[in-house]
């Protein structure tokens, strides 16, 4: 890669972050304030998680929609539970991410987020976990432990891995 080509490719990365963080902090100042994930964000979580919590969430229509939404709910809190500067870098992802350019280009998922399907986005999940980019790799990292958290820590998940709960003090 010549020197010029490195540079033009660093140069609308870092345009493209701009534009997801201007993206973001618009979408956020709206009537419901500042909220740990905006309407964007909840949408790919919810995209998401049926790829990363695969054979994990109920098989069950209602049910599965149920541990969906609260996969969501258990993401965002705990984004809000996160320092400042860890949820600006999460903002900016799901900012990117909802971007439909950024979507197909860093993604590589074609379709809107709730209508990508699973495999889609295991592939893209995939990808990124074995990336080049320590940046992608680090991006999955976080999307990867938000969302086993969020379903790990819901009571919902227990019986299915075993798990009684915490003790009774």
């Amino acid at each position: 890669m010549r020197r010029r080509t490195f540079l033009a490719l660093g140069a609308a990365g870092a345009a493209a972050l701009a534009a997801a963080g201007w993206w973001s902090w618009l979408r956020m100042q709206g009537p419901a304030g500042r909220r740990a994930l905006d309407d964007d964000a909840r949408s790919i979580v919810a995209a998401i998680a049926p790829a990363l919590l695969d054979g994990a969430l109920p098989e069950a229509r209602d049910e599965r929609a149920a541990a969906i939404a609260e996969v969501v709910a258990g993401v965002e809190r705990a984004i809000a539970g996160l320092p400042a500067h860890a949820q600006a870098e999460l903002r900016q992802l799901f900012a990117l991410l909802a971007l439909t350019p950024a979507r197909r280009a860093f993604a590589g998922v074609a379709s809107p987020w709730p209508e990508a399907s699973v495999a889609e986005i295991s592939a893209f999940l995939d990808r990124w976990r074995s990336s080049g980019w320590a940046l992608k790799r680090t991006a999955y990292d976080a999307l990867h432990q938000l969302m086993y958290a969020a379903w790990y820590g819901n009571p919902r998940s227990w019986a299915a891995i075993g798990y009684a709960g915490p003790p009774q003090l």
